[in-house]
């Protein structure tokens, strides 16, 4: 059960609400809704997610009583077991297998949803309890809702507890803030029903060509454009869903994103895209092994080893590593000279160099092997699409061009308002401008959005979610 779907949206989510309103022990009630909403979409795995939540309670009280490094490496072995068992195994199979000359060893687990950041979360509550960063939780009920309360459950934002200790032990409920989540929910759902799935048919075609009948360039580029505008609005959408509905709830989640396509450069993007990742990686693994404290060096030998292991979190594949170990090159290059070298450049080659950057480091991500991801570059750059080429026309319908240009307009939203801000104001007439006209026009806006998205998956439209595989 996914957030942008009828089950969810028209039963689970209003039938909650009206408990979670009416019930006393609220977080209680949220708990049970969250195991509930896990076990729907993984009932096989809801004992493992339990588990967890037992163990890293016990954990954590532990360490806080005892300060005892022993049991923080118990604790952070433990939790990456689990999620190397369940994610790696396969991976390390078949790797031993190709280098001996064999078949693999067994077949992948099936993966946990969620494993990926429920796992994170978790490990960050022990390390930051034996900081003393943070206290640790007073009972299970708050060790439990911390790792699994739902809206940030799958797919995120990865939180830390310290973030959310004080809302876990009493937190504001008002309308106010319900109606500012709603709203956020709202727009979150337009981003990923009304963007991020009707581009999603044309990357997948573009994707998914037989090697046989190889792309055309343009259809090559406009299948790149449509995969790096899904991947965003996929993800962004799903995290604006998730803190919207955290608002509801009474909690302020941290955010996750903030219009990365419109940084000018590798360093800038990651402080604008997947925020709460960048974050976990910096405080518990890059400053851990020195930062940029000993020398370039070592700084650049940090920044690769963490984006390699970025690239490995996000997938069981070497084509993940190879996209982790892209953004690491741009990023230790714009650390030694580039940075320099760009700043020098107007702004719009920057704003240009960031996207196409970007854009090229999908492709391994998005790849289903190092040989699709070498067809894919070789299409771009003109090879020879054969007698059969897939083109233009066999990947894009007519009129794509109008929801790329609404997807460009809202990935590259804060350029697209400075402009307009340097452009002569109309005269509107004062009801429109006034405070309740501003207010009216806005809730009209998310109701028509709300029902355009309705319409779209009550139709059975195509409705993946990128970031449930990780």
């Amino acid at each position: 059960m996914t957030f942008s779907s009828i089950p969810f949206l028209f039963y689970f989510l209003p039938i909650f609400l009206v408990l979670y309103a009416v019930s006393p022990a609220k977080n209680i009630a949220l708990l049970c809704a969250s195991l509930v909403f896990y076990a729907w979409g993984e009932p096989g795995h809801i004992l493992f997610l339990i588990l967890s939540l037992v163990v890293n309670h016990v954990l954590a009280r532990a360490i806080a009583r005892k300060k005892d490094n022993t049991l923080l490496f118990l604790g952070i072995s433990l939790n990456l077991a689990g999620l190397g068992w369940f994610k790696y195994a396969g991976l390390i199979a078949e790797t031993a297998g190709g280098f001996f000359g064999g078949a693999d060893i067994f077949a992948q687990p099936h993966l946990p949803l969620g494993i990926s950041f429920y796992t994170f979360q978790a490990i960050s509550l022990l390390i930051d309890v034996r900081r003393k960063d943070a206290a640790a939780p007073e009972n299970f009920i708050e060790t439990a809702l911390y790792i699994s309360m739902f809206p940030q459950l799958i797919a995120g934002p990865i939180v830390r507890y310290k973030e959310i200790e004080e809302q876990l032990r009493g937190r504001t409920h008002s309308a106010d803030k319900f109606a500012s989540g709603a709203r956020l929910f709202i727009l979150g759902l337009a981003q990923k029903t009304l963007l991020a799935n009707n581009v999603a048919g044309i990357a997948d075609a573009a994707f998914d060509a037989p090697a046989e009948a190889a792309l055309t360039v343009g259809a090559a580029w406009v299948g790149l454009a449509a995969y790096s505008f899904q991947i965003f609005f996929d993800f962004a959408g799903y995290s604006n869903m998730a803190v919207g509905m955290g608002r509801m709830f009474g909690f302020e989640l941290p955010r996750n994103f903030n219009f990365p396509y419109a940084a000018q450069s590798i360093t800038e993007f990651w402080r604008r895209w997947h925020m709460t990742l960048s974050r976990w990686f910096r405080d518990y693994l890059y400053i851990p092994l020195g930062g940029n404290r000993h020398g370039a060096a070592k700084t650049y030998r940090n920044l690769w080893m963490v984006f390699l292991l970025c690239g490995l979190w996000h997938g069981a594949a070497w084509t993940f590593v190879l996209w982790g170990a892209w953004h690491g090159a741009f990023l230790v290059m714009e650390r030694a000279f580039l940075g320099r070298w760009l700043t020098a450049l107007p702004r719009i080659l920057r704003h240009l160099y960031l996207p196409l950057v970007v854009a090229l480091g999908w492709i391994p991500f998005r790849a289903d092997s190092f040989a699709g991801a070498k067809n894919y570059y070789a299409a771009l750059f003109g090879r020879d699409a054969g007698e059969y080429p897939t083109a233009l026309s066999d990947i894009a319908p007519e009129g794509f061009g109008y929801i790329f240009a609404l997807c460009a307009v809202t990935a590259f939203w804060p350029l697209i308002r400075e402009a307009v801000t340097a452009l002569p104001k109309p005269t509107l007439p004062p009801r429109i401008v006034s405070g309740r006209g501003a207010f009216l026009i806005s809730q009209v806006q998310l109701v028509i959005l709300f029902i355009l998205c309705a319409a779209m998956l009550a139709g059975g439209a195509y409705n993946p979610f990128i970031y449930f595989r990780f």
